[in-house]
């Protein structure tokens, strides 16, 4: 007779145990590092995705110890370390971008959204999406890119930038509104051209 399978260990448990046993924390990456790691790349670029990644799980373990044990699944607590980290890769970029423009002021500076697509009407709607994202408050930004493309709840969300729900539905509505905003003269545009 085989013994029943045990189901595998929630993340919480792995978590503390890591802190007497590092090595456990590598469980914590291979569950969860495709996800961060496709978070990361559509939110910087796949180029700055690795090392990105890496922060991100720098960042976890040497914050395990703070870890929540009441929740059993870490993804949310990783997205919120990757969002932390994605803004200030974002801030060390835009001093980059400051510090090249006085350098070299002839020069010019391309940003990831600058990249070249097929399509012209893309090209176009690309640059104003990526406009009218970039133009959103950061912790509005935050929200609606953990919602549209991870598809974490209001409570996960919460959870990973360790904020109230209600906070979460303010700024997701906000965040729509302005993105709809900005967007809709190009769609007039599309629909009467």
């Amino acid at each position: 007779m085989t013994e029943p399978a045990h189901p595998p260990p929630d993340d919480a448990s792995i978590i503390a145990r890591s802190l007497t046993a590092p090595e456990e924390f590598a469980a914590i990456f291979d569950r969860h590092a495709p996800h961060i790691h496709r978070y990361l790349a559509r939110r910087v670029g796949p180029q700055h995705a690795d090392d990105l990644l890496g922060e991100t799980f720098a960042a976890a373990f040497r914050r395990r110890g703070t870890y929540r044990v009441d929740r059993a699944n870490a993804r949310p607590w990783l997205y919120g370390m990757a969002t932390h980290v994605v803004g200030q890769h974002h801030r060390d970029e835009a001093r980059r971008y400051r510090l090249h423009a006085v350098a070299l002021p002839d020069l010019p500076v391309e940003g990831p959204d600058d990249r070249a697509i097929a399509s012209s009407s893309a090209r176009l709607l690309r640059g104003q999406v990526g406009a009218a994202l970039q133009a959103l408050a950061q912790g509005d930004r935050d929200v609606l890119l953990l919602i549209a493309w991870e598809d974490l709840s209001y409570d996960e969300v919460a959870a990973a930038l360790d904020i109230p729900v209600g906070t979460v539905r303010s700024r997701l509505h906000r965040a729509r509104k302005q993105v709809r905003d900005a967007l809709a003269p190009a769609f007039e545009e599309t629909s009467h051209g």
